[in-house]
């Protein structure tokens, strides 16, 4: 009994340090995802780490089968998943209300920021994902891909359409806002 009692100590030694390394990261991509909804944000985050260790526990993690072999990725793998089946889900009436509070003391570029967020809350979510996966999280085509269960050529296609879209929705209050 102690000895399959010390392999889930030693597994939820592991998940933690997953946990307190990559945190920060899923918060920061999952604030994107969400255009700056702190709170579903956190939600997305908790939701992703609450998969993750469901499949922590069980023996695919310590190499069996179906071993996956960064964890961390595939943590970033199961939120984008959870994003987009949440939105599949939401109902179309629902919108978010109120615009951000102005933020006092700020720095320079969070008008930027702000409009930048803004812009990319206004896109569908498929977009919004396919821009935070390429270039928030800087990956490439064919990761993108993998995560979005698509092709390469459909996620460039995505990419080259939610690119137009954004510049569309930014206008000419990117170039000002860069400018300054």
């Amino acid at each position: 009994m102690r000895r399959i009692w010390g392999g889930r100590e030693a597994k939820d030694a592991g998940f933690l340090e997953l946990v307190s390394s990559r945190t920060g990261h899923l918060y920061r991509s999952a604030c994107l995802l969400t255009s700056g909804d702190t709170h579903q944000a956190e939600d997305l985050v908790q939701e992703t780490l609450s998969r993750m260790y469901v499949l922590w526990r069980r023996s695919a993690w310590t190499g069996g089968r179906s071993r996956i072999d960064n964890p961390a990725a595939y943590a970033h793998t199961v939120m984008v998943r959870t994003f987009l089946a949440q939105q599949r889900r939401r109902s179309s009436t629902e919108r978010p209300t109120g615009d951000l509070p102005e933020p006092e003391g700020r720095e320079a570029d969070s008008t930027l920021r702000l409009t930048l967020l803004d812009a990319l809350g206004r896109m569908p979510p498929k977009d919004r994902a396919v821009l935070v996966l390429r270039y928030w999280e800087d990956r490439s085509v064919e990761e993108t891909a993998e995560v979005l269960r698509a092709s390469s050529g459909a996620v460039r296609s995505r990419t080259t359409r939610a690119l137009a879209r954004m510049r569309i929705l930014l206008g000419d209050s990117l170039a000002e806002l860069a400018a300054r």
